[in-house]
């Protein structure tokens, strides 16, 4: 099958997963809709619903059972870019750099003053409330895979010290600690921006792999240089918030795997198989 075809029907079925989780967020019917003629209506409407005036809370079981598709969702959508992008042509010899320091010796440099000017007392005080598409620069979708965090195993104090003088100060009590409750508010801001961010690069997915390209351009001139850059966008081992390790069409499908699972484990296979070697 076609490379471009797969990747279509992984990107189709990543979309009705999206639209699922803004209805589960409560933005539903602003990305349900996915034109492509406008790839950035749809996400600068979830964006500026995702992004109200006072802080949006989610109970803690609705913002875990988010979290737990919406980070096999950012995992597939970020592999399929990166299968796409093994099609496109490299960058110019002048975005490589081979040509910058050329074209800089020929220009003379310009001075240029410029003088800031504070806004109006009355002007808004966030600059995207007047130009909306600026909300939509902020939720920028990350190539790369979060690198794991080493965390340290700390242990919780029993208790807590209590220093009181006789006769000059009381007893204090001992402060309850309330366990994590199911129904405990949580702040869903970031979330509604991540959902926003996923539902762009959906919407723009030739324009991730055209990241994709310059991300690879810039490691190739860091490298040359001698510099400390990443080398890969993929974590080793499994691809995060996925269940599975490879993917196996023919295997029989196990009750805890899900189909963002699936399409996850594609994505993944696809993803290695670009940032191989070329052996055509």
């Amino acid at each position: 099958m076609d490379l471009s075809v797969v990747i279509e029907t992984q990107r189709e079925a990543l979309k009705r997963i999206v639209a699922t989780l803004a209805a589960m967020v409560g933005l539903g019917g602003h990305v349900t809709l996915f034109p492509r003629e406008g790839a950035a209506a749809s996400s600068l409407a979830l964006a500026e619903q995702g992004r109200p005036a006072s802080a949006p809370t989610l109970p803690r079981r609705l913002h875990r059972a988010v979290l737990r598709l919406l980070r096999p969702a950012e995992s597939a959508t970020r592999r399929l870019a990166i299968a796409l992008a093994r099609g496109l042509p490299r960058l110019p010899a002048w975005r490589e750099g081979g040509a910058v320091e050329a074209r800089k010796a020929k220009v003379a440099p310009v001075v240029v003053r410029t003088r800031i000017v504070r806004p109006p007392a009355s002007a808004s005080a966030d600059p995207a409330d007047e130009n909306p598409g600026k909300a939509a620069l902020r939720a920028r979708f990350p190539l790369l895979d979060p690198l794991p965090r080493l965390r340290r195993s700390r242990q919780r104090a029993a208790g807590v010290p209590r220093v009181c003088i006789p006769g000059v100060t009381g007893h204090h009590a001992v402060p309850v600690r309330k366990p994590p409750l199911p129904d405990d508010p949580l702040d869903a801001g970031r979330l509604c921006r991540r959902l926003a961010a996923l539902a762009c690069a959906l919407d723009d997915l030739p324009g991730q792999a055209r990241r994709f390209v310059r991300w690879q351009a810039r490691r190739e001139r860091a490298l040359a240089a001698g510099r400390i850059h990443r080398v890969t966008p993929l974590r080793g081992g499994r691809p995060p918030g996925g269940r599975l390790s490879r993917y196996q069409p023919d295997a029989p499908r196990r009750r805890n795997i899900r189909e963002v699972d699936e399409i996850l484990a594609h994505a993944h296979a696809l993803a290695h198989h670009a940032l191989g070697p070329d052996t055509s």
